[in-house]
């Protein structure tokens, strides 16, 4: 996997090659990454007397050598290199600048974790290898340790950085992106997925032209704007075809990702934190640690790609008893009731929900202290027993005795004014000295970079989770951060990063604490949609819009980095709350679920017809729900080109799958949709089951399946086909 000969470092994957290698200067040069070959690639770099691209001192008279042009595997500031570095220290004095040469390395059976951090892991030591390359600045006195983790069978390397003061003054770290690749040719696409809060991960692909394409948040969470996942792949790459990168950053927090082409027709691509706001002091002997990039390259198509994350993601992000277990179908009070509810009301709905084989009512927002609406109690997370007409308890224990499970809403980071503990203690909220706070719903962000403000929040969740049988949290997240201040911090550039860090600790703590439950993700749907929140919460809340048609947008884009098994999936009311649009019931069910699937609704005014609907699709992601959390996923149209937008899903080993469609669009004699199948055996034959009707896999993959019967606008079936 990886081996090192005359401090030339190549890492092969199953089907890839990484390479790099440290030079006559001891400077860190990147070679090659793709296809999986042998060989060294060194000739692959170019030397010679270029205009304005500066030569260090150490290398005398020679002017062929510049690190401006040179390919670089970790690029810092102050090198003469004028485009984007990687990495960039003040000291004391306000100077800047960085030395870095090659000091030593070190292979290690299995795979790094990260202090603090969520980090890719391997189930065993044979599974993995480690990289550790130690760079110094003698002058400067402080060492970069790069760390590449290495899954082979997965075709994944990951990056990160740890950053230590070897001398005797504080410095500032004020950019730090461990992940660098410079391609010294190429002709590139960048993809990244936009949005905004309720239509989040558009797909969007454009050229990289010369200069620097920049996305990224400064929200202080990835947010609904930008995703931390990010594909470069060849201006001609397809979903079957083509070379692809992918970049998927495993923190919660502001990130930055930079393609940039140069003068000479390179492209150096970069991720990692967002510099906006980061000025992080190191003190002698202390270390500041960088969050991990995943890393992925298919030489077979962007589908390939999207396989590689799902699995690395599926594997070796998800932790604990849900990693591989089926998700329990449930029914979220929110659309059903919003803040008008009691104990009764709620365990009527349960039991409407356990009639049509529903298996947990989850009682969102609107449970605990002064909280009538969304203008107060956040921060006060003590059962409203007034409001509920009984203890949480015995309420828990009616439903359970229904044989329904039982979740709840949290909302650990955020507090309004009104609140008991903010009147107690104002300080705990993030705001800047002397002003008054920005309002964003009527609350305020709690500073999580203070561990007294973690522990108040531990010690009030304990105490909720403590009194009854809860198996399901919602943790959501509903603003970005703005007044970033912390009065106790020696540095203000030090408030985001902790901040996170503060988060993981809380999240660690509870689900060490309660293995039992499952926690899902959520920021006003998918505004924190990251590797780092699914290494403690299995899976997120995909959008707060549960319009089907947007819904198909919206799950599409996302599976561009992130499995089904992540993506929070739900049934909703008609007209639907968020886009007054009506879709059929079986619609609905069909894109919920490709998904952890659930409804959003109130179950009284729903019509008989509707709920022995309801029965059925239940009773089907039973069946199938192994399958669709954890078989290959296929984008066979896509939304934003085709009127009907249709999906695949095919079991590990192609014995059975399933194909999904949606109509969006009709028109007047329309041409018959063909969808070209992927992944089948070749040579098999397969049985629809619904009709019985045998086809030819080679035909199927070849000139495609017909969507034959399309009847009215926004139709939509899942069909199961098995070998036979």
């Amino acid at each position: 996997m990886i081996t090192v000969s005359n401090k030339i470092f190549t890492i092969h994957t199953k089907s890839t090659t990484y390479q790099f290698m440290a030079d006559e200067y001891d400077n860190l040069i990147h070679l090659y990454y793709g296809r999986k070959t042998d060989g060294v690639m060194d000739y692959l770099v170019w030397k010679k007397d270029s205009g304005f691209s500066g030569n260090p001192h150490y290398v005398g008279r020679d002017r062929t050598y510049s690190l401006d042009f040179l390919p670089q595997e970790f690029p810092a500031r102050g090198t003469g290199d004028f485009r984007s570095p990687c990495f960039d220290v003040r000291y004391a004095d306000t100077s800047w600048g960085v030395e870095l040469h090659y000091k030593s390395h070190r292979i290690l059976d299995g795979k790094n974790g990260l202090k603090g951090l969520p980090a890719v892991y391997a189930g065993s030591d044979e599974e993995a290898q480690t990289l550790e390359v130690v760079l110094e600045d003698a002058v400067r006195h402080l060492t970069v340790t790069l760390l590449y983790g290495v899954l082979p069978q997965c075709d994944v390397i990951t990056r990160s950085a740890i950053v230590k003061n070897t001398g005797t003054d504080v410095f500032t770290v004020e950019k730090l992106q461990p992940v660098c690749v410079d391609f010294t040719g190429g002709d590139f696409d960048l993809i990244n997925f936009y949005g905004r809060h309720a239509l989040e991960r558009n797909y969007e692909r454009t050229a990289v032209t010369h200069g620097a394409r920049v996305i990224g948040s400064r929200r202080g969470s990835p947010s609904h704007q930008q995703s931390p996942f990010v594909i470069l792949c060849d201006h001609d790459a397809t979903e079957r075809a083509g070379t692809a990168y992918g970049f998927s950053f495993v923190y919660s927090g502001g990130f930055k990702a930079e393609a940039e082409k140069d003068q000479y027709q390179q492209t150096r691509f970069q991720m990692g934190l967002q510099d906006e706001m980061l000025s992080y002091p190191v003190h002698p002997g202390e270390e500041f640690v960088a969050p991990e990039v995943i890393m992925s390259c298919s030489v077979q198509g962007i589908q390939k790609l999207s396989h590689n994350f799902h699995t690395v993601i599926n594997n070796n992000i998800v932790r604990g008893r849900f990693k591989k277990q089926r998700r329990p179908v449930l029914i979220n009070s929110w659309e059903a009731a919003y803040f008008d509810f009691t104990a009764d009301t709620i365990v009527e709905l349960a039991a409407r929900a356990q009639e049509l084989g529903i298996e947990m009512l989850v009682m969102d927002d609107g449970w605990f202290g002064m909280r009538s609406d969304d203008n107060a109690g956040l921060g006060d997370w003590t059962v409203n027993e007034e409001k509920l007409g009984s203890s949480l308890g015995a309420m828990v224990d009616r439903i359970n005795a229904l044989g329904m499970k039982f979740g709840i809403w949290f909302e650990p980071e955020m507090v309004n004014e009104d609140s008991d503990l903010y009147r107690k203690h104002p300080d705990y909220a993030l705001n800047f000295p002397g002003r008054k706070p920005v309002r964003c719903r009527n609350q305020l962000v709690l500073d999580y970079s203070r561990k007294e403000v973690v522990d108040e929040i531990y010690t009030q969740m304990c105490r909720v989770l403590d009194s009854a049988n809860i198996e399901y949290i919602k943790w959501d997240f509903n603003r970005n951060l703005i007044d970033v201040f912390n009065s106790q911090a020696e540095n203000q550039g030090t408030v985001l990063y902790d901040y996170v860090k503060g988060v993981y600790d809380l999240l660690e703590r509870l689900t060490t604490r309660y293995p039992h439950i499952l926690f899902e993700g959520c920021s006003g749907g998918g505004g924190r949609f990251d590797a780092g929140m699914l290494y403690y919460t299995p899976q997120i809340w995909l959008s707060d819009n549960t319009d089907a048609v947007d819904r198909t947008y919206i799950q599409y884009g996302s599976s561009f980095g992130f499995p089904l098994s992540a993506m929070g999936a739900h049934v909703s009311i008609c007209p639907n709350h968020q886009t007054a649009r009506t879709v059929p019931m079986h619609t609905r069910g069909v894109v919920a679920m490709a998904g952890t699937f659930g409804y959003e609704l109130n179950l009284a005014k729903v019509s008989d017809t509707e709920k022995e609907e309801i029965r059925k699709q239940v009773a089907a992601f039973k069946t199938y729900a192994p399958l669709i959390q954890y078989g290959r996923y296929y984008r066979l149209t896509s939304p934003f080109e085709k009127p009907v937008v249709a999906w695949q899903i095919v079991s590990e080993d192609a014995k059975e799958f399933l194909v999904s469609y949606v109509v969006k669009e009709t028109h007047g004699y329309m041409p018959v949709p063909l969808l070209k199948l992927e992944g089948l055996e070749p040579g098999a034959v397969y049985r629809e089951e619904s009709t019985g009707r045998t086809y030819p896999a080679d035909a199927l993959m070849e000139s495609g399946f017909p969507i034959t019967e399309i009847t009215e606008i926004y139709q939509g079936d899942m069909l199961h086909f098995v070998r036979v």
